[in-house]
């Protein structure tokens, strides 16, 4: 059985059925889409959850992480929602996007440990790593290959920028780092936060006037 099913099924028990026997190359899981993974999945293919697990763990990890700033307690969150995942994925409709699902999960543990603490907190954000997908650094900031002087200040600028996002409302900082950080769609962003397309907008509207009105004076 696959480890990530393993651990999750010991502690709440498994929602499929057990291994079939018949092996499929881990290669050929990879190359499944998400809705595909699930199937196999409920049919007995343990390892489809290791998939789903290594597809998802780093991005929602780093999604947690800039919304609650605290690293330890964002990994506790990450695998509260692969918990909830597992625990609901015989209901999930597969006619629906994956995606948007789990990352609804991973931001509804999200908004409850704000609300938990009764504060707005200092979000920052974690260092890019090299081994990071593309998809998951639609912003970049630093470049191995520039001169000391050029990554002194794309550090500086990227600091810069981390330090101005955290002072935005909670709501803003949300559709902000969703959109110029992570580079999703109006829909997704939408969906993820429950609001209608006309909400996103003007509360990204609203966030980037209030991004700029801060970070002006420090580019001057």
């Amino acid at each position: 059985m696959g480890t990530a099913a393993v651990a999750i099924d010991e502690m709440y028990g498994s929602i499929g059925g057990r291994d079939t026997g018949s092996y499929r190359p881990t290669s050929e899981l990879e190359s499944l889409d998400d809705g595909s993974l699930v199937y196999e999945y409920i049919k007995g293919e343990s390892r489809a959850f290791d998939v789903i697990f290594h597809r998802y763990r780093t991005r929602l990890l780093n999604f947690i992480y800039r919304t609650v700033g605290d690293r330890e307690r964002a990994e506790d969150l990450v695998q509260e929602a692969f918990i909830r995942v597992h625990r609901h994925l015989a209901r999930f409709d597969r006619t629906k996007k994956f995606s948007t699902w789990i990352y609804t999960i991973a931001s509804n543990l999200a908004k409850n440990e704000l609300r938990n603490r009764g504060r707005n907190p200092i979000v920052l954000y974690q260092a890019l790593s090299a081994d990071q997908d593309d998809e998951d650094r639609p912003l970049e900031f630093e470049d191995t290959t520039s001169r000391p002087d050029d990554l002194f200040r794309k550090r500086h600028v990227r600091e810069l920028v981390e330090s101005t996002v955290a002072q935005l409302p909670v709501h803003h900082r949300q559709v902000f780092v969703m959109r110029e950080l992570e580079g999703r769609s109006y829909e997704e962003i939408a969906d993820l936060t429950q609001c209608n397309l006309g909400t996103v907008k003007s509360r990204l509207n609203r966030a980037r006037g209030a991004f700029a009105e801060i970070i002006e004076p420090a580019l001057r």
